[in-house]
């Protein structure tokens, strides 16, 4: 079965009765081809309809769809020979964020990314994607050791932000986002970043700051969940959808201020209408922006991301 989100339901009764009628049309004695054809025209023209229109907060339900592909299936449908290397080599493993070795189109990658996980079990198993201060010190552990083999770095971004709970504090949440930050300026080789579904905060900048940062086109990439924002501009949460239009959350909205490289398209109806098409679209996306650094030194390839970020915000 499909899941709906809330403005789909039109789209969800014409596709529920050409359903209906597909399981039907095996029966010979019941003529529905005209009308089966019908219904199915209709439910196309009103998704196209639909998906033309997307507010900033609908884009925002499409990121969070659960059956959008999470980095699992951008590891299983890109990455050959992928090693995953695990833990902080201080406090833990952060199932939240998975990171190893791996081959990406012939040519030695680190992979590292948030993984929200596919059903009840595997959502507590990875903390619904929301990482500790220990699985951005696996990041910067995973990431220092690319630098030293001169792996290019991939990073796959899909959390709401970094876990808030009272463990995470008391270990050092805010600082460990800031060293994981520091290091993606730091280190040597490029930084190719995407988001794949939510960018929530600092959670998605430690991992994000890179040479170059593309979108999916119904992903966003914030400062703050619009229901956090909600609550601190306005003391209400219920208002989220206007913060999630104010805050210029949206792929569109960031491509046009400067602060992504890129928007990756995705099939009519979002991603998780043909995940393996987006996930496809992605890789040669991610395998051409690491190749323009072919040739580059590391301190070419610093400054080139340095100048990214001092760009940002500045007139022209």
């Amino acid at each position: 079965m499909r899941t709906y989100l809330d403005f789909e339901k039109p789209i969800a009764e014409l596709e529920s009765k050409v359903a209906e009628l597909k399981a039907l049309s095996g029966d010979e004695s019941v003529s529905i081809n005209e009308e089966l054809a019908r219904l199915e025209t209709k439910a196309h023209d009103a998704l196209v309809a639909t998906y033309a229109e997307l507010t900033p907060w609908q884009k925002t339900q499409v990121a969070r769809h659960p059956e959008r592909p999470h980095f699992k299936h951008y590891i299983e449908g890109l990455v050959r020979d992928f090693t995953p290397l695990a833990g902080d080599r201080y406090f833990a493993e952060d199932e939240a964020i998975i990171g190893g070795m791996g081959r990406l189109a012939g040519r030695s990658v680190m992979v590292l990314g948030h993984e929200k996980g596919s059903d009840t079990e595997g959502r507590i198993k990875h903390n619904f994607g929301m990482a500790r201060p220990e699985g951005y010190r696996k990041a910067v552990r995973l990431m220092e050791m690319a630098d030293r083999f001169s792996l290019p770095v991939v990073s796959l971004v899909d959390t709401a932000g970094a876990y808030p709970g009272i463990g995470a504090e008391e270990r050092g949440q805010a600082e460990a986002i800031a060293r994981s930050t520091d290091c993606c300026l730091r280190i040597g080789v490029p930084i190719v970043s995407l988001i794949i579904g939510e960018g929530g905060s600092g959670g998605a900048v430690a991992i994000a700051t890179a040479n170059r940062i593309y979108m999916l086109e119904h992903s966003i990439y914030t400062v703050a969940s619009p229901e956090a924002a909600a609550s601190i501009l306005w003391r209400d949460s219920s208002r989220a959808q206007d913060a999630a239009t104010n805050m210029k959350i949206t792929a569109q909205d960031l491509l046009r201020l400067g602060i992504v490289d890129g928007i990756i398209p995705e099939p009519v109806g979002g991603a998780h209408r043909d995940g393996e098409g987006v996930v496809k679209a992605a890789g040669d996306v991610i395998v051409k922006a690491i190749a323009s650094f072919d040739g580059l030194s590391p301190e070419e390839i610093r400054k080139d991301r340095r100048e990214k970020f001092l760009a940002m915000g500045r007139a022209d």
